[in-house]
């Protein structure tokens, strides 16, 4: 599971990343501000949101100018109404004006990403399956997006292509079947999870047989997924994934599966609107 402690490095790394592509070489316009002139600023949510990010704006503003004080009123996994103040800030006015859109950015994306995967979470909360993210993430903020999928109440998949196999048609038809990847991925590293995509039952069958920990029923409707519930018994954890509508994502959670997983909480995201005034 990550955790903001085990984050650490990688905000440091997605901040200083940032900061380099927006502020360059110096914020030629903070610089028209006398640099003595000291500013407070609210920031406030123009939209209903579930907050994610906060260790990244902290992060934004402790390497632009650690004297600025961070105070927030909120905290990560939050709902809050249309103009609520989530945090304020005391320092330089230039620090402030610096750090302004580098730190909204990041709040405005993970708040958004941790607002869209508490609406789905919302709609099966009384099933007991675990919804999913997936690799479908912005490109560098893969894992700040899927801490903030775990803000909304969701969970994460595997992190990427190191720490879970997740064998696809592709992967099947390369390795030589079912059977022969399962096999090797058992032998190039013992331990790690392997999850194998199925589309029929006789493929379901296979990856049974094969000792497949996780199978993904893909492209299964409401009604074979039942069945294949029924048919696996509890023998390996069972994933549902392919043509999930919003319509539909109740009737596959009723299914009985252990897992849907949904590309959407990442890739679906809409930017939270988020304003800084100065006071």
């Amino acid at each position: 599971m990550l955790t903001l402690e085990s984050l650490t490095p990688i905000i440091e790394a997605n901040v200083r990343n940032a900061l380099l592509e927006d502020v360059g070489t110096g914020d030629v316009t903070a610089e028209l501000i006398p640099a003595t002139n000291q500013a407070k600023a609210q920031i406030i949510s123009r939209d209903e949101a579930v907050i994610a990010g906060i260790a990244w704006v902290n992060e934004v503003f402790a390497q632009v100018d650690p004297s600025v004080v961070v105070t927030w009123k909120v905290t990560d996994g939050e709902s809050v109404k249309p103009n609520t103040v989530l945090f304020t800030l005391e320092g330089p006015a230039r620090s402030l004006l610096t750090g302004e859109r580098a730190a909204l950015n990041f709040l405005q994306t993970l708040s958004g990403t941790a607002t869209i995967a508490k609406s789905y979470a919302d709609r099966v909360a009384d099933t007991n399956v675990r919804l999913l993210d997936t690799r479908k993430t912005i490109p560098g903020l893969r894992l700040a997006q899927k801490y903030a999928v775990t803000c909304g109440g969701c969970y994460n998949h595997r992190i990427g292509l190191f720490d879970a196999f997740l064998i696809k048609e592709n992967h099947i038809l390369a390795a030589g079947g079912i059977n022969n990847a399962i096999s090797q991925a058992r032998s190039n590293h013992p331990g790690k999870p392997v999850e194998v995509e199925v589309e029929s039952f006789d493929e379901l069958n296979q990856a049974l047989e094969a000792g497949a920990d996780i199978i993904m029923l893909d492209n299964f409707t409401p009604e074979s997924m039942v069945e294949a519930v029924k048919h696996v018994n509890g023998r390996a954890k069972l994933e549902a994934s392919g043509n999930i509508t919003d319509e539909t994502l109740l009737m596959y959670a009723e299914t009985g599966v252990d897992y849907i997983s949904i590309g959407a909480l990442t890739k679906h995201c809409r930017a939270i609107d988020l304003s800084m005034r100065l006071l």
